[in-house]
């Protein structure tokens, strides 16, 4: 399983603080030089260590979420991939809906980057994909137009056949630069996308297309401390449908457990052997047999319960785990 770290996020406070460190240093009126050295300094630091941090826990790729950024992005986006390859050697995944901003950092970036994202939107699917064929990066390509998202992993998977695919095609992209994400949504509100999330990622194994979903999108809304369970066993899911890649946090130690077991295939404890009966159950397009779950055991209780609210067979509620 191919990890894009997610740490680098513009909703992290930490990062948006950081992000205006750096802003502050080109902008802001009044400031020393000495004083803009030093924000930028510190904005410098703090992205490197986070970059450092994600690829050393085993991150294939780093995610580089600067948000929106109409401003300041052609500044920002750059500044940023130049810092972090100083102290990383991994593909950057550019995360902005500025343009401009991709494409000045594509002028600079050593290895083949990949832009998150197009949806087959009109006017995202028309330029999107030309500069993804210009400087020859990989692209997420996400299973929603105009009207958003639809529920069925036909419909889904339809957008990439119909749209996405053909765009890239068009534009001269190799289908092996195309990644598809079918849109991992929220089990708290919108439980019913979650199973046909799982079932669109086996269908679009069959494009020839990579397949990668944003992990923790799955656990938004959730109380903090219930999120990674929820995480990890979508994951083991996922990658029973053949996930190729995720965009998730490679600092969870305990997920990353997850996905050695089902990668090694290591049945040596009853944890091991039940995720790998979740594993293959998926693969089969089966269910998880009650059979195979040690109730007694609290860890694969939980288990249990979690993959019931995934598959949707029981009503998601912040409470499940104690019913």
């Amino acid at each position: 399983m191919r990890i894009i770290g997610e740490n680098i996020h513009i909703l992290s406070p930490k990062v948006k603080e950081a992000v205006g460190f750096a802003i502050d240093a080109w902008t802001k009126d009044g400031l020393s030089a000495t004083e803009k050295e030093e924000r930028l300094s510190q904005a410098k630091t703090f992205f490197q260590e986070s970059a450092k941090r994600q690829v050393a826990a085993g991150a294939w790729a780093v995610d580089l979420n600067i948000g929106p950024q109409k401003k300041n992005g052609h500044r920002l986006l750059p500044w940023l991939v130049e810092i972090v390859q100083e102290v990383v050697d991994v593909p950057l995944c550019l995360d902005t809906t500025n343009l401009g901003a991709i494409e000045a950092a594509c002028e600079m970036i050593k290895r083949q980057p990949i832009i998150n994202s197009t949806s087959a939107e009109a006017e995202r699917l028309e330029k999107v994909p030309l500069v993804a064929a210009k400087y020859r990066t990989k692209l997420i390509g996400l299973t929603m137009e105009a009207e958003g998202i639809p529920i069925s992993a036909e419909a889904r998977v339809n957008i990439a056949l119909e749209k996405l695919i053909p765009r890239c095609e068009e534009v001269g992209m190799p289908l092996e630069d195309l990644i598809v994400d079918p849109l991992v949504l929220t089990v708290s509100g919108c439980q019913q996308y979650v199973p046909e999330c799982i079932e669109a990622v086996r269908i679009l194994k069959v494009t020839g297309a990579g397949v990668q979903v944003g992990l923790s999108n799955v656990s938004n809304a959730v109380p903090n401390e219930m999120r990674p369970l929820i995480n990890r066993v979508y994951c083991v899911m996922l990658m029973g449908a053949g996930l190729d890649m995720m965009i998730a946090d490679p600092l969870d130690k305990k997920q990353n457990e997850f996905i050695h077991i089902v990668e090694q295939r290591d049945d040596s404890t009853p944890l091991g052997r039940l995720l790998l009966a979740l594993h293959d159950a998926v693969a089969a397009q089966e269910e998880l047999s009650v059979d195979a779950v040690d109730m007694s055991d609290p860890e694969q209780a939980d288990i249990w319960k979690t993959v019931q609210i995934l598959l949707n067979k029981v009503i998601y509620a912040d409470s499940y785990l104690r019913v």
